[in-house]
């Protein structure tokens, strides 16, 4: 296996510009690029505090003595790296893709069985893609492979081999069995110390009351999320003409039908279950963006990162 063949060029220049941004306040253990809580001495100032007798002279200000004839110390918030968990949904649904492979890419146990580039290749893509990003900015990466449960965990690390790491865990995943994305989050949340931003991909085609249960998890133990929808084109256009049996992935019956028939039908229900799910995301303050699987993940993972740092900029807060 070759990693690189899972990191296009043009996704790399696409995303040469930016850097991830932590929306909380990160509690890490090495220098980075992100606001932590612990103050100390570093490159941005935070506030004077009365000199207390026998401290320190060291960081006094001097000009504010000149002016006030009393004693403040300098205080400065330190920057710390971002602990980043990349949880990628790898239920049977994800099997699903209309397109053909893409030339040149190295493929998934699904992609290359069904000789398709599915929605699990496409988030295959844009895990590895963000795991090399913010591994080139010092911080820390792990991945979580899900379905009804969590499947396969690597540690959060910032050496070198992660990177190749992650992508060998996602290019030989077995995709298969339904989402249980509650006890998912129970179980990732149990070996998860300290805060994180978390990536979750998938096609979220659950039950949206399951995905609030399970942010509510998140949002209790303070941590970030990001929620990165993918859905194949066919499933977001359903443009078919013919008759044709409909087969569910996570074990549904067969369902013949008339597609053009039940078009209207399916693109309302397909409406009203992203409007709730993006209700569900906003109401805890949690990023969302959606990624049709036949376009490149480059600009999609660009207006996210984007959006981001605008946010980290006027909040003060990355």
């Amino acid at each position: 296996m070759r990693a690189e063949q899972y990191l296009a060029p043009e996704t790399l220049a696409q995303l040469a510009p930016f850097t991830l941004r932590a929306r909380m306040i990160v509690e890490g253990v090495m220098s980075g690029m992100h606001r932590s809580p612990y103050q100390g001495l570093a490159v941005e100032f935070a506030e004077h505090r009365p000199y207390t007798p026998g401290e320190s002279l060291r960081h006094l200000d001097w000009k504010v003595y000149g002016r006030s004839d009393k004693l403040y110390v300098k205080r400065y918030l330190q920057e710390t790296n971002l602990d980043i968990v990349l949880l990628v949904d790898c239920s049977a649904s994800m099997r699903f893709g209309t397109l053909g492979t893409k030339s040149g890419w190295g493929g998934t146990d699904p992609g290359r069985a069904q000789a398709r580039w599915t929605k699990f290749d496409c988030a295959t893509a844009m895990a590895v893609a963000l795991a090399y990003l913010c591994l080139a900015q010092r911080d820390r990466v792990g991945l979580v492979l899900f379905a009804d449960g969590v499947r396969l965990t690597l540690r959060r690390s910032g050496v070198r081999d992660q990177w190749r790491k992650i992508v060998q865990a996602l290019a030989t995943e077995t995709v298969a069995a339904g989402t249980t994305i509650v006890r998912t989050a129970d179980e990732v949340l149990a070996k998860t110390p300290g805060r994180c931003l978390f990536f979750v991909l998938s096609d979220f085609l659950f039950d949206p009351q399951a995905l609030r249960d399970a942010l509510a998890r998140f949002r209790h133990r303070g941590h970030d999320v990001v929620l990165v929808e993918i859905l194949d084109r066919q499933e977001i256009r359903f443009e078919l003409d013919d008759p044709t049996v409909f087969e569910g992935l996570e074990g549904e019956e067969r369902i013949a039908a008339d597609a053009r028939l039940v078009r209207r039908a399916y693109l309302e229900e397909l409406a009203r279950h992203r409007a709730e799910v993006e209700r569900v995301v906003r109401g805890f303050g949690y990023d969302r963006v959606s990624i049709d699987s036949h376009d490149s993940v480059g600009p999609g993972l660009a207006a996210l990162l984007a959006r981001r740092e605008a946010l980290a900029r006027r909040s003060g807060a990355g």
